[in-house]
């Protein structure tokens, strides 16, 4: 959460005093009657004034306005805090040093911005002086609130409130807040008579005692809407007009150095038609505070290079814009943009954009062994990396990526994936309901059926868990509001959870959003089958949702979508629902499904967290996201088609190794991301070192662990590796952070230990065997690593197996060095 201050002011704890005094030190914007340096200004070719057409409507109104320079090589400037403002009708509307413009009487002012050469003017008009305008409690006191972060989770919107305060989170419900502060503790938090000793001023005022700190000062619209709504009687004023839609200006924008600095103007359409300026009102947020902040006033400063998001929030209304700020880079040279690869297309034009250079591509041997992990989930014999890297043919890449695509482990290895976050658990859906299941998603994949009627199969199923294993989607997901947050999650990359209690704080979803989706699963029902442990899932005759807040049965409703007739049958409604989520009215469904699979082939989402997309957390490369799912759609959701694009993409086979134009760079793609193996393939790859297999319970000998259907299997080497017990319908289950207890695993475990010193396995039969040292350390490398040893690594290992006086213990210590090193453990 960013830490909110007024321009200017420090905010937590310190005495006014020494506000004052850093105040004075801080930098200063230019005063209105001070002509700005011109040298800060520079030699623009031109100069904008935005927003236009302003109408300031009462006395209560102000508008912010944005003075945009034009550079002779067209790129933009913000200039709102550089240029000299100017009214030329004072006695019309007034403007400060910062560009905010204040009514004074009915009528139309210029506004003049200039500095150094260049001059911009613009009309403001103002009416309705005369007339009482009044403060409103649903469109001035409860965003000022927000504003001030007073029903912030952190302070009084929680749950259990703050000092016996409470406050609905983010103002959803201002029926009970305005009771909150107009009834409560016999009126003291709120005095008409004396409207400025009421705590709910004083308080964050900092004139007493306030466990939040300072949160408000004299010379805001958020104090002034406060003081004036209390002095003029505390009212409601429930039938309002109602806020519809909020913008920012100027929208998008890349900010060229010497810019680092860019004013946002938020404004509010009403369902009346009336569009009013709300900025100084609404509070923001930055995507990413590392690289630029942004201040209650809207005033984004960066401190790197980088984009960011930037997101107004006004009552339950969001607005975003995406600021980039670029600087020139020594060194730097634009990469040719390829045409072939939709993938390429837009991560090196991202790339060239953001002045990233890409690092050079992985060598063959670091191909081979990652796209076998990546596609298959093992490692290549050394027969199968020895005949890849002697293909001379030029297309000897598309050729293995079509093999692999086809193999069966491809089969085994993906359902592992969808097993995993469509929660194939025996403890949720019994041992027997697992195993089918699992078979089912495998077989899906063997048919390449497309990943749309996949998820259709999961949303409209019904029968017998054991006799249609799809129909364990509902036997997981039980109840209508498990069913809402499992779908929104898995299949629109929507967690809206928070949207059962309240409003969603930082998004656009609602709790009417919310139940109205339930509504889709009210009628989906569960009762025991015949046969031991079978449940079926069938259609109720009735059922419906009700808003808990409103009291109102809900008609189904889309997320982002169409509202549906709440009378249709159980069976409609889930038709409905899967022929709405897999459409082309629905963008989610692809863009997820997309951000998905490029999450397992890639190592990070374009969306990160992969399952997390909201307009807080933008992609990193939107042309990129909506290219690859454009296609996917286009290719009738093939999953197989759209690894093969992955695959085949230069961006794919850079190398891990960044440079030093590339270093901090975690979201763009300019070489590959470097990810522990997952548990089930480092299980198996040192099975495959070894060459001795893992038994698992229930499951025929020489069962790789990536075939395990059940999440419940519990495998101590598993578990300490982070397989998910498939608990949740988040990729988020399965860690893949390292950690003390797996290096322990692996310098000291049962399952390495074990495995090497086995009767039979490769280190036995090795050490047997009359082959000479080289002929040894060359095939365990091979094995390993798909790859020779260098020079150094053969002279050091031929001297420790040769000097030892027991040869199969000086091999079990090459695997033991092979299995341990970063290049075998991580994924490159």
């Amino acid at each position: 959460m960013l830490r909110r201050h007024h321009p200017g002011r420090i905010l937590l704890g310190l005495s006014p005093a020494m506000v004052a005094a850093l105040a004075l030190i801080g930098p200063l914007a230019a005063r209105a009657d001070e002509a700005p340096p011109a040298d800060v200004i520079g030699s623009p070719s031109g100069l904008e004034i935005a927003p236009g057409d302003v109408l300031l409507s009462g006395r209560r109104a102000s508008a912010q306005l944005i003075a945009t320079a034009t550079d002779p090589d067209g790129s933009l400037r913000d200039l709102t805090r550089l240029v000299r403002w100017t009214s030329l009708d004072p006695e019309v509307a007034t403007i400060d040093a910062r560009g905010r413009v204040t009514p004074v009487g009915d009528g139309e002012a210029r506004i003049v911005a200039s500095g150094g050469s260049v001059e911009a003017q613009t009309a403001v008009r103002v009416e309705r002086m005369a007339e009482p305008h009044p403060v409103s409690f649903r469109q001035d006191v409860m965003p000022a609130l927000s504003q001030a972060s007073c029903n912030m989770g952190a302070c009084h919107g929680t749950p259990t409130g703050k000092g016996g305060f409470r406050l609905s989170l983010r103002g959803y419900l201002p029926d009970e807040d305005y009771q909150t502060l107009s009834r409560e503790i016999a009126g003291r938090r709120v005095d008409p008579f004396d409207p400025d000793n009421s705590m709910l001023l004083r308080k964050p005022l900092g004139e007493l005692a306030h466990e939040g700190g300072v949160r408000l000062f004299r010379d805001t619209k958020t104090f002034e809407f406060l003081r004036d709504w209390i002095a003029e009687g505390v009212k409601d004023d429930p039938q309002s007009a109602k806020a519809v839609a909020l913008e920012i200006v100027p929208g998008d924008r890349v900010l060229n150095e010497p810019a680092r600095s860019q004013q946002i103007v938020a404004r509010v359409r009403y369902d009346d038609g009336t569009v009013r300026d709300v900025t100084p009102i609404c509070y923001y947020d930055s995507s990413n505070t590392d690289i630029a902040e942004v201040d209650p006033s809207g005033f984004v400063s960066f401190k790197k290079r980088g984009e960011v998001a930037v997101i107004a929030h006004y009552l339950d209304l969001v607005a975003v814009v995406r600021l980039t700020h670029l600087i020139e880079v020594p060194g730097f040279a634009e990469v040719d943009v390829p045409q072939d690869n939709p993938v390429d297309a837009a991560v090196f034009a991202k790339l060239n954009r953001m002045r990233i250079a890409p690092s050079e591509p992985c060598t063959d041997e670091e191909f081979v062994r990652r796209v076998y992990l990546d596609t298959i989930g093992v490692m290549p014999t050394p027969e199968e990396a020895r005949a890849f890297l002697e293909d001379p043919s030029p297309t000897r890449y598309e050729t293995l990526i079509d093999e692999l695509l086809e193999r069966p482990e491809f089969n085994e290895f993906w359902a592992l994936k969808f097993a995993d976050i469509l929660r194939s658990n025996s403890r949720l859906i019994k041992s027997k309901g697992a195993y089918a299941f699992h078979r089912w998603i495998r077989s899906q994949l063997e048919q390449n059926a497309p990943i749309d009627r996949f998820v259709r199969d999961l949303l409209t199923a019904d029968g017998s868990t054991f006799d249609n294993p799809p129909a364990n989607y509902y036997r997981i997901s039980r109840t209508p509001e498990e069913a809402v947050e499992t779908t929104a999650q898995l299949f629109l990359g929507v967690r809206i959870s928070c949207a059962k209690c309240h409003n969603h704080p930082f998004e656009r979803w609602t709790q009417d959003d919310y139940y109205g989706f339930a509504a889709f699963f009210a009628r989906v029902k569960q009762k025991p089958g015949m046969k031991p442990d079978e449940e079926v899932i069938f259609a109720a005759d009735g059922g419906d949702v009700r808003q808990p807040r409103t009291n109102q049965v809900m008609p189904p409703k889309a997320l982002g979508g169409p509202v549906y007739d709440q009378a249709q049958t159980s069976a409609d409604r889930q038709q409905r629902l899967a022929e709405w989520l897999t459409s082309e009215e629905n963008d989610f469904f692809a863009r997820s499904m997309t951000n998905r699979i490029w999450y397992h082939l890639m190592g990070k989402g374009i969306v990160d967290p992969v399952d997390d997309f909201r307009d807080s957390n933008p992609a990193s490369n939107v042309e990129l996201l909506d290219g690859l799912a454009a296609e996917f759609a286009a290719s009738g959701f093939d999953l197989r088609h759209l690894a093969r694009t992955i695959l085949n993409s230069r961006t794919y086979r850079l190398s891990a190794r960044s440079n030093e134009l590339n270093a901090d760079d975690e979201v763009y793609f300019s070489h590959a991301v470097t990810k522990l193996l997952s548990a089930e393939v480092l299980l198996d790859a040192i099975s495959t070192v070894a060459d001795v297999p893992t038994a698992f319970n229930g499951l025929p000998a020489n069962s790789r662990a990536i075939s395990i259907p059940d999440g419940q299997m519990d495998h101590p080497f598993l578990k300490t590796f982070g397989r998910p017990a498939r608990e949740l319908a988040c990729e988020c289950e399965r860690e893949s952070d390292s950690n003390l207890s797996q290096a322990l695993q692996l310098i000291g475990g049962s399952t390495v230990h074990d495995k090497l010193r086995a009767d039979g396995g490769r280190m036995h039969l090795l050490s047997q065997s009359d082959k000479p040292a080289k002929e040894i350390i060359d095939e365990l490398y091979a094995v390993a690593l798909s790859r020779s040893p260098t020079e150094t690594e053969q002279t050091a290992a031929i001297a420790h197996i040769e000097g030892a006086e027991d040869r199969r213990q000086a091999i079990e210590d090459l695997g033991w060095v092979l299995i341990n090193s970063k290049e075998f453990l991580f994924r490159h």
